[in-house]
């Protein structure tokens, strides 16, 4: 009998969601959250056809080296900077993501920063909490009013365009600066309209970044970018630490220079830049944009779905549906123990 291909899951996940591979595959999963040094992760590749990881795991040439079994590695997240593809691909190792389950939760939650932001909720909360709370002021704690603003947005994929449609509701004026511009039935759906990037930094009333990171988009806002802003603006980040110059945003709130920020990614998260947690003015949250239950537990069924396809079985069965470098499926003609050549 062939023996069952094994997965090994980074994470403690949804043990019924991952009982869909149970028929097919061997599957160990680890009892709980932890970061792996490089080594450490190596060592639980080098066992594995298929791994289920998260954004914690950064897997690259080095931890692959030992790997000959691996074939894939289905990664618990939409973005993807924390996999080589090209080290991935040269191995013959498919790399697939959670791309479109977690659109509308990534949303909700680049709204809830804005507003939150816009109406200093998080330092309000922070001193009633703090018991300073005497009285009410008829002056304290003013915000900025968020209806028939202008909203301006950074990257307008699936999860952009969920953001743009929500500010229908609260009737403002959408723009958008994007790599390509979308079709006008989708301009139209979302009510957005395309502007170069220096007309999105000066006339954005709120910008939201809703862009991968890649070598292009590290520290697509820094300070020059950030100087273009009006100083009343609020900036929010539910894209990726590193897109954003935290230093450059930390001084420019600091200064006076930028009314507010909202942001959910850090660059070197966990850690937070120290001026960061200095200032009032901004809005922290720990990369938490896709943290409902129900998007979760899709994401996970999508990963299982992935592993699932490439070992032949399911409706996608030698194709998943979330391949991010389908070059590998050239090098793979049988499925579903295919030794690729290292």
């Amino acid at each position: 009998m062939t023996e069952r291909p094994r997965v090994w899951v980074s994470r403690p996940t949804y043990p019924d969601v991952l009982a869909r591979l149970q028929p097919y595959c061997e599957v160990g999963s680890e009892p709980a959250e932890r970061k792996f040094s490089a080594a450490e992760l190596a060592a639980r590749l080098a066992d594995c056809d298929a791994a289920i990881v998260g954004l914690k795991e950064r897997i690259g040439a080095a931890e692959i080296a030992g790997a000959r079994r691996l074939r894939i590695v289905a990664n618990l997240a939409v973005g993807h900077d924390n996999l080589d593809l090209a080290a991935l691909s040269a191995a013959g190792i498919a790399a697939t993501n959670t791309a479109d389950v977690l659109n509308e939760s990534v949303a909700d939650f680049a709204w809830a920063l804005l507003l939150g932001a816009a109406r200093r909720v998080g330092a309000a909360e922070r001193w009633l909490r703090a018991g300073h709370w005497q009285s009410t002021e008829f002056k304290a704690w003013l915000g900025m009013d968020v209806r028939g603003r202008t909203l301006g947005i950074l990257g307008m994929g699936r999860i952009g365009q969920a953001i743009a449609r929500r500010a229908r509701g609260f009737g403002m004026d959408v723009l958008y600066h994007n790599r390509t511009r979308l079709p006008v039935a989708v301009e139209h759906e979302c009510n957005a309209r395309a502007v170069d990037k220096s007309a999105l930094l000066r006339d954005s009333d709120f910008l939201v970044l809703a862009l991968p990171l890649t070598p292009q988009t590290r520290h697509a806002i820094g300070a020059a970018e950030l100087a273009c802003m009006k100083a009343q603006a609020v900036l929010v980040n539910v894209a990726r630490g590193g897109v954003v110059d935290d230093a450059a945003l930390a001084a420019a709130l600091r200064e006076g220079r930028l009314a507010a920020a909202g942001l959910d990614v850090f660059e070197g998260e966990p850690r937070v830049h120290a001026d960061l947690l200095a200032l009032d003015n901004v809005l922290l949250s720990p990369h938490i944009a896709s943290a409902t239950i129900g998007t979760r537990r899709a994401m996970t069924a999508v990963a299982v779905d992935n592993v699932l396809a490439w070992f032949g079985h399911g409706p996608h069965a030698g194709r998943p549906p979330n391949l991010l470098n389908p070059v590998v499926l050239a090098a793979a003609a049988t499925f579903p123990h295919q030794e690729p050549t290292r």
